[in-house]
């Protein structure tokens, strides 16, 4: 059974440090922001492309065969929704996985505290 691990919570909560922890294979559409020289360096007009990136990135390993992890907030349901085809389309398993912020982590990405809370108030998470 190949396995797709969604990875969700917000800036800061540890979805990489976990992702890595369960899967050798672990995408972001953070991976896009990084400079050859491993700087990260967001820019918002950046999004759309930084997850076609993860997308694709995640298309790619699962044509494979193996499994993956995709470490991104995932607030919504729209922004699963390209995974779960994918994983129908190729027969995966999908775990999805909500990472709290109860060790107090910090966002290493310096993301602004109206944007956390934005998101904060859309985490869509379904229990039945």
């Amino acid at each position: 059974m190949n396995k797709l691990y969604i990875i969700r919570g917000v800036p800061g909560c540890g979805k990489t440090t976990f992702a890595e922890s369960i899967c050798d294979k672990v995408v972001s559409a953070d991976d896009y922001h990084m400079t050859a020289d491993g700087v990260y360096d967001w820019k918002p007009e950046n999004m759309a492309a930084a997850h076609r990136y993860c997308q694709g990135k995640t298309r790619s390993i699962m044509e494979t065969g193996k499994d993956v992890a995709v470490a991104n907030t995932s607030t919504t349901v729209k922004e699963m929704k390209p995974y779960y085809k994918m994983a129908e389309e190729f027969g995966y398993t999908v775990f999805s996985v909500v990472v709290e912020n109860r060790h107090g982590g910090v966002d290493v990405h310096n993301v602004p505290e109206k944007s956390l809370e934005a998101m904060e108030k859309r985490f869509d998470v379904k229990l039945r």
